[in-house]
């Protein structure tokens, strides 16, 4: 199992310092983000993965091989995906269950589009959305139980809000890449 830093050893509540105590998983999602933001903004690797997701024409004209960029940016994301739903299964239950991620692809393909595939937003939009799964936990490590699975579904509701205030006519698609099916 991963180590978790202990953020909250300075407090003398142990509740704190329990909800203080996060995974270096975490930090290396966060570190990514930019590491992510900057690279598809910055680098030829990321002009070259911009170019193939928007005009993979254009990329072939300069001598790129679309499938083969299109690929290896897929399997680099499934890797990611998997080490994401690696540290679900192995960190909260400790063990793998039928049903484990309740829909949380969902809300991270949600998030994605929330976020106009900008790395940056996407890591602030997963905080908002991962808020929002910790308010029934952590009202009920306080003692406040009623309504308990009215905040468990939080982070479903909470999709449904910003996939509706979000998803207009004009603006769905606004930042997705232009090789993206639904707008060819």
């Amino acid at each position: 199992m991963l180590p978790s830093l202990a953020l909250g050893a300075w407090s003398d509540e142990e509740r704190v310092r329990s909800a203080l105590n996060i995974n270096v998983l975490f930090f290396v999602g966060a570190a990514l983000a930019f590491v992510l933001h900057w690279g598809l903004r910055t680098t030829r690797w990321g002009l070259m993965l911009r170019l193939v997701g928007d005009h993979a024409e254009t990329a072939q004209a300069l001598g790129y091989r679309p499938l083969k960029v299109r690929i290896l940016a897929t399997a680099v994301g499934g890797g990611l995906a998997g080490i994401g739903g690696a540290y679900l299964s192995l960190y909260y239950p400790g063990s793998w269950n039928e049903g484990l991620s309740s829909g949380q692809g969902l809300m991270a393909v949600a998030l994605v589009i929330f976020a106009r595939w900008r790395p940056l937003a996407c890591l602030w939009a997963s905080l908002l959305f991962g808020a929002a799964g910790a308010i029934g936990p952590a009202l009920q490590a306080v003692g406040i139980s009623t309504g308990y699975y009215l905040f468990a579904a939080a982070p479903y509701a909470l999709t449904l809000v910003v996939m509706y205030a979000t998803c207009r006519r004009g603006r769905t698609l606004n930042g997705a890449p232009g090789e993206l099916s639904l707008t060819r």
